[in-house]
């Protein structure tokens, strides 16, 4: 996508000399891309506590990738 924007000179150099880009185009999308980042990781802390991780079981049959909410606390009442 497009986008025209105007950024400080200043912070433009300093963040391509960091990370050492060649580009402007390259610093302004890697600061994009470490934005996402940070946003990801806020909400995997977020679930800090709430999820439930075990190496126990037959993860043969498994993808390895799965995760189990823990039980609720409460049981359903019937009508």
């Amino acid at each position: 996508m497009r986008t025209n924007i105007v950024i400080d000179d200043q912070l433009m150099d300093a963040a391509m000399q960091a990370g050492g880009f060649k580009t402007k185009r390259d610093a302004v999308e890697e600061g994009l891309r470490l934005l996402a980042r940070r946003a990801a990781y806020q909400n995997l802390r977020a679930l800090r506590g709430k999820l439930q991780w075990s190496l126990d079981g037959d993860w043969s049959t498994s993808d390895g990738h799965s995760v189990q909410e823990p039980r609720p606390d409460f049981r359903a009442k019937p009508l």
